[in-house]
Parts: structure tokens; C-alpha cells; sequence
């Protein structure tokens, strides 16, 4: 751990320097890509710091314990100095767990009705709901990208997105199959029935991670459909992007200008194959896989949420919450820490360091 914290801080020294010379001044690619590592080092090398205090200070205790007038003093200064050491030991171990480059970043996140018809189609607006309060309970901002309503409420399908420092961090979690057991609103019988909605979370792709080539997009514009707002059917505005390599198609017709569609299609499509690359670099590298908290699939059952008993369980952790009612209403940290915990877990059984 020392070795490995010891190149840290002589990275960390070196881009310190290196930010400071007239080339990389020059060059804004550069020097934002040596300050994103700067301070993605901070934390770790501050902390070491503070570890190197806590060992000289046992140290220097150690050498006194035998002294007359400060040995009681120094037995007690030595016991205090070793539970520090302890917690900073636990700290940096965590902090040498190899940080997700996307951490930082806003995330697109799509949600769609699944088995279960219009109930599934509500419950995906309800998951949207509890994203958008949890956002705004962050001081993150948010903007709906595509979307398609559900007849009896709810959507189809919606995509959107979160921006925010940390929110990739905090939301990535969330892809999989979720499943609701609840009276819907439509049943006449008061029978509970069971639906699902899927959630894909994915980090906004930056020019730095995705370059698009548009010579390999088809680009058809047509009527916008649905319940868009007023007037969203009167132009020929919806911009459906075609990808030829990957068969991937986006859609975007939440605004009136074309061009602004065409914009948020585009951001979309570079964020879907940006996410295909990540998963195609984790398949390629194993134990990271294998340490995750499930693998993001969509068929991944990864939540239920129990209305009748008020119950939310994740089946990832084996975590049960009998807080429904606050979850709904966007109050999600107690579940996303659990998550966080038993990934940092995970990752330092598995050596994933």
C-alpha cells in the first residue's frame, strides 16, 4: 500500500509542476486533463500526508513511554494515534480502489415501461418522479430528451438528463429491471399485481471520450407524435438518428426547433455508443466485472418495491428498506450508501486495487 501511495504523491508532484509550465498553459485539452487528474489525486495523497503525521507521532510517543514525567501521557497519546492510524488505514484503502473515470460526470438516464401494459407504463413515471426529486434534492438540473406518454399515464419510454457534479457516482447503480407490487390504479378488484419498468443509467460521453463520425448516421426528420406539448405536431421537427455500424436508433422530438432536437438526438447517440465501449472494456477486464454490484443489464431484476408493505429491497445487497413511502419521494441515499459500501467491499476482496 505504501509503494502504491508513494507513486501517488510522485505523480501528484509531478503534475503540479507540469501545469505550471508555458506548453501545457497553452494547450486547454491538456490542462484540463492534468487538472481532472490533480484533483482526482487530492484526496489520497492529503490523506497520506496525514497518515506519515500519525506514524511519526506514535513514533516520537513510543520513544517517550518510558519517561517519568511524560510516560502516562504518552501511553495515552499512543493509544489515540493507533485508532487513528486504523481509521486513516481504512480510508486510504478505500481511496486506492481504482475511481470510475466517469464518476464526475451528468448521466443520461432512459426508463421504459415493461411487462405489466399501462401499470408498468405509470410505475416507470413514478421511478422518474423519484430520479427527478432525488436530482433536485442534489441541486442537480435536469432536461427531458425524448419521450413517449403512456395512455393511462406514465411513459412508454423517457429519456433525460441529470447534470451534476458526482452524479454518474451516485446513480449508476440504478440500471436493471425494477419491479413494483402494488394495487395499480386500473384494477377494479383491488387485486395486487406485479409489473416491471427498466432503467438504463449511462455517463454523458464528452469530446474527450467519443468522437462521432456523422458520415456513419442517417438523419431523418418527421412529425413529432404524442403528448409533447403544445403544438409539438404542427412541424416537421422529431430528429431520428440512425447509426449504420451498430443498428442503433435515437429519437428526439421534446423540442419545437429541429436543430435543437437534432442536438439532443446526437448527444444521445454518442452517449449510447460510449456506454457499448465501456461494456465491451469491462467484459475484456474480468475481476472488475465480477466485483460489480450486477452487471447493468436490463433483464437484471435488481429491485421490488413492495407498496402494500411499504418494503423496498434491493436483491443485489440482499437490503431492505421498510421506507417505500420517503424512497418515492426521492429520499434514495440510504439505499444508493448501502450500494457504495458493498461495492468498495467487494472491490477490496476481490484485489480489484
Amino acid at each position: 500500500m505504501i509503494e502504491r501511495l508513494e507513486q501517488i504523491t510522485e505523480r501528484y508532484n509531478e503534475i503540479k509542476e507540469k501545469l505550471s509550465t508555458p506548453e501545457v498553459i497553452q494547450d486547454i485539452k491538456k490542462t484540463l486533463e492534468l487538472s481532472k487528474e490533480l484533483s482526482s489525486k487530492e484526496e489520497t495523497v492529503n490523506t497520506y500526508k496525514e497518515y506519515k503525521v500519525v506514524l511519526e507521532g506514535i513514533k516520537e510517543a513510543k520513544e517517550m513511554q518510558n519517561d517519568k514525567e511524560l510516560g502516562s501521557f504518552a501511553k495515552e497519546e499512543i493509544v489515540r494515534l493507533e485508532e487513528e492510524q486504523k481509521q486513516l488505514e481504512s480510508k486510504l484503502e478505500i481511496l486506492l480502489i481504482p475511481k470510475d473515470p466517469n464518476d464526475e460526470k451528468n448521466v443520461i438516464i432512459e426508463i421504459r415501461g415493461a411487462a405489466g401494459g399501462d401499470e408498468a407504463n405509470i410505475f416507470a413515471g413514478d421511478l422518474y418522479d423519484m430520479y427527478i426529486k432525488y436530482a433536485e434534492s442534489k441541486g442537480w438540473s435536469h432536461e427531458v430528451i425524448n419521450e413517449v406518454r403512456g395512455t393511462s399515464g406514465g411513459y412508454a419510454q423517457i429519456e433525460f438528463m441529470i447534470k451534476g457534479s458526482g452524479a454518474y457516482s451516485r446513480l449508476k447503480y440504478e440500471s436493471g429491471a425494477h419491479r413494483v407490487q402494488r394495487v395499480p390504479v386500473t384494477e377494479t378488484q383491488g387485486r395486487v399485481h406485479t409489473s416491471t419498468a427498466t432503467v438504463v443509467v449511462m455517463p454523458e460521453a464528452e469530446e474527450l471520450d467519443f468522437e462521432l463520425d456523422m458520415n456513419e448516421v442517417r438523419i431523418d426528420i418527421t412529425r413529432s407524435s404524442g403528448c409533447g406539448g403544445q403544438g409539438v405536431n404542427t412541424t416537421d421537427s422529431a430528429v431520428r438518428l440512425t447509426h449504420i455500424p451498430t443498428g442503433i436508433i435515437v429519437y428526439s422530438q421534446t423540442e419545437r426547433s429541429q436543430i435543437k432536437n437534432k442536438e439532443k438526438a446526437i448527444k444521445i447517440l454518442k452517449t449510447r455508443l460510449y456506454d457499448m465501449k465501456l461494456r465491451e472494456k469491462e467484459e475484456k477486464e474480468g475481476a472488475e466485472r465480477r466485483s460489480k454490484i450486477g452487471t447493468g443489464d436490463r433483464s437484471e431484476k435488481i429491485r421490488t418495491y413492495n407498496f402494500p408493505q411499504n418494503r423496498l429491497t434491493d436483491h443485489r445487497i440482499n437490503f431492505t428498506l421498510m421506507q417505500l413511502d420517503r424512497v418515492m419521494l426521492g429520499k434514495l441515499d440510504e439505499v444508493i450508501e448501502a450500494l457504495i459500501l458493498e461495492d468498495q467491499k467487494r472491490k477490496i476482496e476481490n484485489n480489484v486495487l
